[in-house]
């Protein structure tokens, strides 16, 4: 079963290219995992997810029941 390859749908970079991830507050040693189990934005179905930086520079979306990167 092959893995999906997680993006940040702002700037492209995969987990391992972001500092929040590497160096994340949970010491998780691997960003993917951090990121598949942590991060609120992100969308399984696809693998994608914002970077904090990124979320902010769309505007932060939100809604009623969350939301995950498109």
């Amino acid at each position: 079963m092959a893995t999906t390859k997680l993006r940040c749908i702002g700037c492209g970079r995969s987990p391992n290219e972001i500092d929040e991830y590497v160096q994340n507050p949970d010491d998780d040693p691997d960003p993917d995992h951090f990121v598949r189990q942590n991060e609120g934005t992100f969308n399984p179905a696809n693998g994608h997810f914002t970077c904090t930086e990124c979320y902010i520079r769309c505007g932060m979306p939100s809604s009623p029941v969350g939301w995950v990167a498109p």
